[in-house]
């Protein structure tokens, strides 16, 4: 049985888009995320001023990765200094690309700078492995040496931050499908309890056959699939030959013989209409191209399942 979490958010200004606090029930970490554009605020508040791990979100021009966005992490004994050097201008030393903030701290101020040197870098390995946007730091630390009950502990800090971000739409950490079970079994276990059927989408005319799961609610292509190489579709849809061109470049989709190119990896997709694009090299709507070969429903008539007429 999947037992549930409660999660605290509570809106500062009164806003969506401003800048807010998150706690999960019976955990002593503690989350603070605003826009830039409420840096002063930010920068006001007493745990600002604590010893943690901070996250940089913006965009991305020239990302590799199929969502455009790109991430910093950084840590602090004073996390407040580390902000007002990265507000300045790129040309003062700042930084430019981002337009959100994540501040992840304790309630009880137990966060060393030993321990934010460990999430720092786990959190650097984590949006690595991911591949969901560009990672803008400049190295990769590997985890510090800690005593085994401190790795207990921050591992654990880990899971619940790993809980916490995409409540707040920050995917850019989140584990795929074959990530999740050597850093956090039970997670991995819920997630899976979760996941749809196994779809396929094929043209056998050209060789395309690709497997496909919801998991967790996100509608994921599983690594072996294979999609067509070449992008044939018209430019009605160019954020997808977009999507396609950029897993191409980044090896995510390897080219193979007669066209086709397999997936290195799994992937995560906005919708089962953009994998389905990806897949086919022309838009496609996923919600009846992806089939369920058990039960030769679709994966729309799968969501709509248990619905009474």
């Amino acid at each position: 049985m999947v037992s549930g979490k409660q999660i605290r958010v509570y809106l500062v200004d009164g806003t969506p888009g401003g800048l807010l606090t998150a706690e999960i029930m019976n955990w002593t970490g503690h989350v603070v995320a605003a826009p830039r554009s409420d840096i002063a605020d930010l920068l006001a508040r007493e745990e600002v001023r604590r010893t943690g791990v901070y996250v940089l979100l913006g965009d991305d021009p020239e990302s590799q990765s199929p969502s455009g966005k790109a991430v910093y992490v950084g840590e602090g004994d004073d996390i407040a200094v580390r902000l007002r050097q990265h507000s300045r201008a790129e040309e003062a030393g700042g930084k430019d690309f981002w337009d959100r903030v994540v501040i992840l701290t304790s309630k009880d101020a137990n966060v060393t700078k030993a321990h934010a040197r460990y999430l720092e870098a786990r959190l650097i390995n984590a949006a690595t492995s991911a591949k969901r946007a560009t990672l803008m730091n400049g190295t990769a630390p590997a985890p510090i040496h800690l005593p085994e009950a401190d790795v207990s502990d921050m591992e654990y800090y880990l899971s619940q931050v790993q809980i916490v971000l995409p409540v707040l739409g920050i995917t850019e950490f989140r584990p795929t499908r074959g990530q999740m079970a050597p850093d956090n079994p039970s997670a991995a276990g819920h997630a899976m309890e979760r996941a749809s059927p196994t779809f396929r989408f094929e043209v056998p005319r050209y060789g395309i056959a690709a497997l496909a799961q919801e998991i967790d609610a996100e509608f994921t292509v599983l690594e072996g699939s294979v999609a067509r190489a070449d992008w044939v579709g018209t430019h009605r849809h160019p954020g997808y030959q977009q999507q396609h061109a950029a897993l191409l470049s980044d090896d995510t989709l390897r080219r193979e013989e007669n066209g086709l190119a397999r997936f290195t990896q799994d992937v995560v997709f906005s919708s089962p209409s953009a994998a389905a694009a990806v897949v086919a090299g022309r838009s496609a709507n996923g919600r009846i191209s992806w089939i369920d070969a058990s039960t030769g429903m679709n994966f729309g008539e799968w969501q709509s399942r248990g619905i009474a007429e």
